[in-house]
């Protein structure tokens, strides 16, 4: 679990960049100075090809400062999804414009707040002219309103497929969401007999979602580490330069023992989200069971953490100048972001049997 040295490297380059650019502009040099977004993407599709490490290592960065981004919706889910389908053709097409960051991709399958392939309602059916087309409304996709590439799930007789769905075409709407988190872009999607271009084989769209969760917890858990991990970082500094009573508040020892409970947390959630990373790379049968660890695990950490940064900055940590409302707003926001801790719990014991002997 030691990082390597291009990996070191790798996190060197993306935290100065992300010095150097603030918000939505640092994604230009993300991708074609750095390369981030390819780093999934094989060599023969215009990527890197690296793996789940790597993208553990932008991820976590991108947490620490809260960046907007588009890298988990686009070089994250998009690509994974792509990539799992099987369908070469596909591949060939869209990966090297998600590679180069040149197009931003967009999953779209969450309705009814569940990412569950099984409450996939939105349905595809074939036209008279042989085209496919689907309705249904999809939620929380990620960079959906601003997406070049839009990928749905929807339901047809054979089970639940993934469609490339025009993001000019008719019979689409996308609408921007109002969220919490305004660092996270979020939209929802309404499709009215919009048309559909089949991604990989009819009926398997139920085993690349599954896939492409699992891959999206670790990559989930990482950024939460590295947003939780900043958060300590920025609460550790204030308590030792802020003076009461006439000496650091971080000398109190009321406050040693919740920093470094706060400090277990974080050491925590950065071994479970390393533990998935690691699963993914190495394409484990434990993937399953990492990932729900860590997305529980780095989850309630995360949320721990970032109110301690609210209530051990003090009056400072509630006004709107402070950088403590935006990692706690991210915070919330991504505890809910592809199912709640409770649910991923629910994963793990199903997983394990648990449930079965449960009932047994």
């Amino acid at each position: 679990m030691r990082p390597t040295e291009e990996q070191t490297e790798l996190r060197t380059a993306v935290r100065a960049s992300l010095a150097r650019h603030e918000g939505a502009a640092a994604w230009l040099p993300l991708t074609e100075q750095i390369g981030a977004a390819g780093l999934l993407v094989p060599e023969e599709y215009g990527g890197a090809g690296c793996g789940a490490r790597e993208v553990h290592v932008v991820m976590e960065e991108l947490g620490r400062s809260l960046s907007p981004v588009p890298y988990l919706g686009s070089a994250v889910l998009a690509v994974q999804a792509l990539l799992a389908s099987g369908d070469t053709e596909a591949c060939a097409r869209l990966l090297p414009g998600l590679a180069g960051g040149r197009t931003v991709g967009a999953l779209a399958w969450a309705e009814s707040g569940s990412w569950h392939p099984a409450a996939v309602r939105a349905e595809a059916a074939r036209g008279p002219e042989g085209t496919w087309r689907i309705t249904g409304a999809k939620e929380f996709v990620l960079h959906g309103a601003q997406a070049d590439v839009l990928l749905v799930a929807a339901r047809t007789a054979a089970g639940v497929c993934l469609f490339q769905v025009p993001v000019a075409g008719a019979g689409v709407r996308r609408e921007a969401a109002v969220t919490m988190d305004q660092t996270r872009a979020q939209a929802r999607i309404v499709l009215d007999g919009a048309e559909g271009r089949l991604i990989g084989t009819e009926g398997d769209g139920g085993r690349v979602l599954r896939h492409v969760l699992d891959l999206a917890c670790a990559a989930l858990a990482a950024e939460q580490t590295g947003a939780a991990e900043r958060c300590l970082e920025l609460t550790v500094a204030y308590a030792k330069e802020r003076i009461q009573f006439g000496r650091p508040i971080g000398s109190f020892q009321a406050l040693k023992h919740r920093l470094a409970d706060a400090y277990v947390l974080v050491e925590s959630a950065r071994s479970a989200a390393l533990a998935a990373a690691c699963a993914a790379a190495a394409g484990s049968s434990e993937l399953t069971r990492c990932a729900a660890v860590a997305r529980s695990a780095c989850s309630e950490a995360f949320s721990t953490v970032a109110g301690e940064t609210i209530q051990l900055h003090g009056g400072i940590g509630i006004t709107w100048e402070h950088d403590a409302h935006r990692y706690f707003k991210r915070a919330h926001g991504s505890a809910h972001l592809f199912g709640p801790a409770a649910w991923h719990r629910g994963r793990l014991a199903e997983d394990l049997g648990l449930d079965t002997a449960r009932r047994a």
